[in-house]
C-alpha cells in the first residue's frame, strides 16, 4: 500500500461515518454555500482552519498561503476575496496566523535564498520585518521576536485586506465587510483576535 493509498482509505472511513452519523450529509454540501467567513490562512498543515473553529464544511470560504499574505498583485487571493464578497457574500473576513510559522522563522533567519519560489513570496514580510526591526531587536530572543513578527504579520495583512479593492468596492456599495485579526498558538489550540493599533 503506497501513502496515497492509506490517504484514500482514510478518505473513505471518513466518508462512511459521515454517512453513518448524517444520511444526508453530503447531499446538503453539494448545496450552495453560505459561508459566514472568508478565513485566509498559513498553508501549515498545523493550521485547519474548520478544525480549529470547530465549523463544518461550507461553513468558511478558505484560502490558504505560506505565511497567511494578501497582495494585491496575488491573483489568487484576490481572485479567492472577490469570489467570497461578490458572489457568496460574505462579510466577515479573517486573516489568521499562527506562532510557530515557518515562513516567519526564515524571514528572521534570512534561510530562503536557496528556495527562489519561496524567497520571492516572502518578499512583503521581509519588508515588514525591516520596518519593525527596532521592536524586534528589542526582544531577547527569536523565539519571542518570531512570535512578535507574526502578530504584526497579521495586522499588516489586516491592512492590506482592508485596503484592496475589492473590500473598498463593497463598502462603497454599503456592503458591511468586516475584516479581522487572529493569531492561532500551537501550543494550546487556542486562537486570539490581534486589536488594530490605536
Amino acid at each position: 500500500m503506497t501513502i496515497l493509498d492509506g490517504l484514500l482509505e482514510r478518505n473513505r472511513a471518513w466518508s462512511q461515518v459521515q454517512r453513518a452519523s448524517d444520511p444526508e450529509f453530503f447531499e446538503r454540501l453539494c448545496g450552495i454555500q453560505h459561508p459566514d467567513f472568508l478565513w485566509i490562512g498559513c498553508a501549515d498543515s498545523r493550521v485547519p482552519a474548520n478544525e480549529i473553529t470547530g465549523t463544518a464544511p461550507g461553513e468558511i470560504f478558505v484560502h490558504r498561503n505560506v505565511a497567511n499574505l494578501v497582495a494585491a498583485g496575488d491573483t489568487n487571493c484576490m481572485a479567492v476575496v472577490q469570489y467570497a464578497v461578490e458572489v457568496l457574500n460574505v462579510r466577515h473576513l479573517i486573516v489568521c496566523g499562527h506562532y510557530g510559522c515557518g515562513g516567519v522563522r526564515a524571514v528572521l533567519e534570512r534561510a530562503t535564498a536557496q528556495i527562489a519560489h519561496v524567497d520571492r513570496w516572502l518578499t512583503p514580510l521581509r519588508h515588514l520585518a525591516s520596518r519593525c526591526a527596532a521592536e524586534l531587536d528589542a526582544l531577547p530572543d527569536i523565539d519571542e521576536r518570531a512570535n512578535r513578527l507574526c502578530e504584526l504579520n497579521v495586522i499588516e495583512q489586516v491592512e492590506r485586506l482592508g485596503a484592496s479593492d475589492v473590500v473598498r468596492a463593497a463598502r462603497l456599495r454599503g456592503a458591511d465587510v468586516r475584516v479581522y485579526g487572529l493569531i492561532y498558538d500551537l501550543r494550546d489550540g487556542l486562537l486570539r483576535e490581534l486589536k488594530q493599533p490605536s
